[in-house]
């Protein structure tokens, strides 16, 4: 339905949360389009909030979806907030095992950790890795996510399988947002985890 759609996503967003999400998807995409911050962490791959189209569509091909390309458009969409007039606040904390795994070879890779490298030179975000010295930390077993807003509490999102989900409720909310800060003192400094990116792109996917 969106191959190529050239902004007209957001023109047909309505349409766009009915068909190119599945239903337990779409409360998230729409909190997402409102947040002025997200906090993310995951230890296995790339959020697809800035996953370069390559890296989403090797990703995405793992499932072996019928509509592939619609599902990588959509995707590719979801990150015009980052673009927008007044765009969302990112900070993404990765495992260092994110960068070295290589999803969909070499050239893929590369490009995905130069956008990584490229947010980290953009103020308004922050990444950091967790080095791969440390080999237990709060909340690895789960990806999720804390977004905030202007008006309205925090809510977190858990990425799970096989759906996520979203929780509002105000002692999960600080659990959530306890586990992170801990990860924020664990994982590298943002200019260290900068060079890191840069270190492995070399190192793995030259």
């Amino acid at each position: 339905m969106f191959p190529h759609a050239n902004g007209r996503f957001v023109r047909l967003w309505p349409l766009a949360l009915r068909w190119a999400f599945p239903p337990w998807f779409r409360r998230y995409v729409e909190l997402e389009w409102t947040a002025t911050s997200i906090s993310m962490f995951h230890a296995q791959l790339v959020p697809g909030l800035v996953q370069t189209e390559a890296y989403a569509r090797a990703v995405l091909r793992t499932g072996r979806p019928g509509n592939l390309e619609d599902l990588v458009t959509a995707r590719m969409e979801r990150q015009r907030i980052l673009t927008r007039e007044d765009p969302t606040k990112l900070w993404i904390i990765l495992d260092e095992g994110v960068l070295r795994r290589a999803i969909g070879g070499k050239r893929v890779m590369s490009e995905q950790l130069e956008q990584l490298r490229t947010l980290t030179e953009t103020p308004r975000h922050v990444i950091q890795i967790i080095p791969r010295t440390i080999a237990a930390y709060p909340g690895s077993g789960s990806p999720f996510g804390l977004l905030s807003f202007d008006e309205g509490s925090e809510v977190v999102h858990v990425d799970g399988f096989p759906k996520g989900y979203v929780l509002a409720d105000p002692d999960d909310v600080t659990t959530a947002r306890d586990t992170y800060d801990l990860l924020k003192a664990i994982a590298l400094p943002p200019d260290e985890s900068a060079s890191r990116i840069g270190s492995i792109l070399k190192e793995c996917h030259s």
